[in-house]
Order: C-alpha cells, then sequence, then structure tokens
C-alpha cells in the first residue's frame, strides 16, 4: 500500500491517455461494426495475398485487407462498403470477389465463407455492445454492494471501468482491429476482474474482523499478500491458455485472444 500513490499516478495517466486516443483515432471498427463484406476461399495450391490485393484493386474495389486464414491457400478478404455501389449491388459483393479471383488464377477457387453485414445492423450491434459493457459494470455494482458494502462496490466498478478503458484505449493506440470477439473480450475481462475483486474484498473484510490493534494499511496489506500467490497462480494459467489461443487458435480469434490477453496483465 506504501505505492498506491504512484500506482493511482500511473492508472489516471494510462487512463486518461487511452480516453485522448479514442476521442482523437476512435476504434478501428471491424466489419461487425462498420458493414460490409467478408469472404473465405481456398485455393489448390500456395497462393500471395499481395497478389490479390493487386488484383482486387484492378477491379475496382478500395479499402479491403487479405490476409491467410490458416495455412498459404486458405485466404480471407475482408471487404468495406464500396462507395460507386448502391445497396444491393454491396449486397452481392461476396459473388463478385468470388468471380474476380476465379478469373485471376489459373487453379480452382472454392468459396468457404461468404458473409454481409449492412452499416445499419453494424451500428445496432455498436450500440448495443455498449449498452452490455455498462450493464455488466451496473450488476457489479449491486452484487458488490449488496454481497459486501457500497464503499467495495464502488471501488469494484473503477477497478473494472481502468480495465475495460485501458483495453480499448490500447487497441485504439496500436489500431488492433476492434470486432464482436474482441467485446467478447472485454466482456469476459469484466468477469475474470471482479473475481480476483471479490476474493481479495472478502479476505479485507475477514482481516478487519480477526486483526483488530491495526491500522486499515496493515491490514489491507496483510490481506493483500495472503491472496498475492493465488493471484499470480491464476493469472500465468489464465495467460498460457490464451498464449496457445493467440498463437495456435487462427484468425477468427485472435483479437479475443489479444483483447483477453491486455485485459488480464492490465487487471
Amino acid at each position: 500500500m506504501s505505492y498506491r500513490k504512484l500506482a493511482a499516478i500511473f492508472s489516471v495517466a494510462v487512463l486518461l491517455g487511452s480516453i485522448g486516443s479514442l476521442f482523437v483515432n476512435q476504434l478501428n471498427w471491424g466489419l461487425d461494426f462498420t458493414g460490409g463484406t467478408l469472404v473465405e476461399v481456398a485455393y489448390t495450391e500456395e497462393v500471395n495475398p499481395e497478389r490479390i490485393r493487386v488484383t482486387l484493386e484492378d477491379a475496382g474495389y478500395t479499402g479491403h485487407v487479405v490476409q491467410y486464414f490458416g495455412s498459404e491457400r486458405d485466404i480471407l478478404v475482408r471487404m468495406p462498403p464500396q462507395k460507386q455501389l448502391d445497396d444491393r449491388q454491396n449486397a452481392r459483393l461476396g459473388d463478385n470477389i468470388l468471380e474476380v479471383l476465379k478469373d485471376s488464377t489459373t487453379g480452382s477457387v472454392e468459396l468457404r465463407r461468404s458473409e454481409f453485414v449492412g452499416p445499419a445492423v453494424g451500428e445496432e450491434l455498436a450500440n448495443q455492445g455498449g449498452l452490455g459493457v455498462l450493464t455488466a459494470l451496473g450488476v457489479v455494482l449491486v452484487y458488490v454492494a449488496f454481497r459486501f458494502q457500497l464503499k467495495f462496490a464502488l471501488g469494484a466498478v473503477v477497478a473494472l471501468f481502468h480495465d475495460v478503458m485501458i483495453t480499448l484505449g490500447l487497441f485504439s493506440v496500436i489500431r488492433w482491429e476492434f470486432d464482436l470477439t474482441v467485446l467478447a473480450a472485454l466482456l469476459a475481462v469484466i468477469g475474470y476482474s471482479l473475481n480476483d475483486t471479490i476474493v481479495v474484498s472478502d479476505r479485507i473484510r475477514e482481516n478487519f474482523r480477526k486483526v483488530r490493534r491495526s491500522t486499515s494499511e496493515e491490514i489491507i496489506n496483510l490481506s493483500l499478500n495472503q491472496t498475492l500467490g493465488r493471484t499470480l497462480v491464476t493469472s500465468l494459467t489464465t495467460l498460457l491458455v490464451l498464449f496457445a489461443l493467440l498463437l495456435l487458435g487462427g484468425e477468427l480469434i485472435h483479437g479475443f485472444a489479444i483483447g483477453l490477453i491486455a485485459g488480464v496483465i492490465i487487471g
């Protein structure tokens, strides 16, 4: 507890930086929120994503992201809505992309997946996601206030808000894509951090009843030291699983793994 002022200064500085980045840079919204087309194809032979990017640019498409999706024969194309096309044409963009890719190769191209998200649906998902995070924090406030005391609840919610905002700020600064899997990771971060907060708060309450001749700072230090081993072991084992997901889980849960890793370390 002797370092609490330095820790608070550091947290406030990083938190303000995160909020500032969210206002200036905002988030790099994924297709789940902005709308657009996602196409996954499989080639019979290895292919270079850069060649596919050039092919799509020559066909008049802009703003796309082309990347490997597992092996060097599996390709994922993310395409935002094209301004030169109307809504109906954008909805059929996946079929057009597939035709362009087939015409540009001598081998065969197999369509694995084609998804379209309209801008209106994306905006609704963003609003609902924000409400989901706020609802989670509100429920946590009520639960901890009922289970312990209101001052514990306020501290827990401030700590959870701290973890979520800094994780969002990290995504904003580094420009990692923010999609529904990252939103799910944020909600998981809230649950994970709350679990540790409950354990520590419960031990503090127990020690206030047992140790009556010590100061509040000494009792909190005692409680933190008693729970520190459990906190570190839980965090390290969780990080082992998350790094395994990051390295071996594929592109689909890449953002989820990064979001949870950031949240666990920050928490």
